[in-house]
């Protein structure tokens, strides 16, 4: 039996869920509060048998806090278990090098994760993230700044651009 934990929190773009494994590793995350959106992210070997609720889970939401309060970088060494395919497996770990405020597009995207072509297939792992902030899909855009899709709303994925967006020096 495998007993994973639940947190969420509230924040400016609205409630955010964590599912981490037992030793603290991301299982699916997301800006809602319904398990129900989360679990069916979770790969069938990843997926635990009970899911309980703590009102903190150290330093997953300790991150999300952060980020949402301005660090952007907070997200960057937590832990995140996805499974997949190796063109996925991949694809995942290059979003986590996509930097805040420095979006992609799909095609650059593709390009980073090695296969330039397969630009339906770049875009289908920023769909079948369930680690999201963690593994930063809101950072792939369409061509002409389009925003593209995104699992928790448009407006959440503006808000986290615009969140990282630099602040020009006057």
């Amino acid at each position: 039996m495998t007993v994973a934990h639940t947190s969420t929190v509230d924040t400016p773009a609205g409630p955010f869920t964590a599912i981490v494994a037992p030793d603290g590793a991301v299982l699916a995350s997301g800006w809602t509060a319904d398990l129900a959106l989360l679990t069916p992210q979770i790969h069938a070997t990843l997926m635990p048998t009970e899911i309980t609720e703590r009102p903190d889970l150290g330093d997953v939401t300790k991150a999300a806090i952060a980020y949402h309060e301005g660090d952007l970088a907070a997200i960057d060494t937590i832990p995140v278990r996805q499974k997949s395919g190796p063109f996925l497996q991949h694809a995942w770990d290059v979003l986590r090098t996509v930097k805040a405020g420095e979006p992609v597009t799909y095609s650059e995207y593709a390009e980073l994760s090695g296969r330039p072509a397969a630009i339906r297939a770049a875009a289908s792992a920023c769909a079948r993230n369930s680690a999201a902030l963690y593994v930063p899909c809101h950072r792939v855009i369409r061509l002409g700044g389009n925003l593209g899709g995104f699992r928790w709303g448009l407006e959440v994925k503006q808000w986290l651009l615009t969140h990282e967006t630099p602040t020009p020096r006057g």
